[in-house]
């Protein structure tokens, strides 16, 4: 006859622990090589005037790689926030008001920044 010790475990919750750990550090290091290209692009020889900063972000290869560290930051700042209001602010209604805030604001920001991205 087996005995069992102990009670079972339910283990509950949203279960995405692993997902977001991988997101944040999938997300630092795009962010981390944007950085290092345009600090690149910044030191080469020269006046560092409007001119040649347009011209850094005129080419479409760094467009699409701005384009997708704005979406990067997005999203990190999204799951860095979101941890922080889940440990720290427990009424929910509360909760639910600053998380949405949190994503409005993270998408007028990043709508912001594509556009001026965009008019370059």
């Amino acid at each position: 006859m087996a005995q069992n010790f102990g009670s079972k475990r339910l283990v509950l919750g949203a279960h995405y622990g692993l997902r977001d750990w991988l997101s944040q550090r999938i997300t630092a290091a795009l962010m981390a090589l944007f950085t290092v290209t345009l600090l690149v692009q910044v030191l080469l020889p020269g006046e560092l005037g409007y001119d040649r900063w347009a011209g850094i972000f005129s080419a479409q290869w760094m467009k699409v790689l701005t384009f997708v560290v704005i979406l990067s930051l997005v999203q990190h700042a999204w799951v860095g926030m979101r941890d922080i209001l889940m440990d720290y602010v427990k009424p929910v209604g509360l909760r639910l008001l600053a998380q949405v805030v949190t994503i409005v604001w993270l998408l007028g920001c990043a709508g912001w920044a594509v556009q001026v991205l965009w008019r370059l």
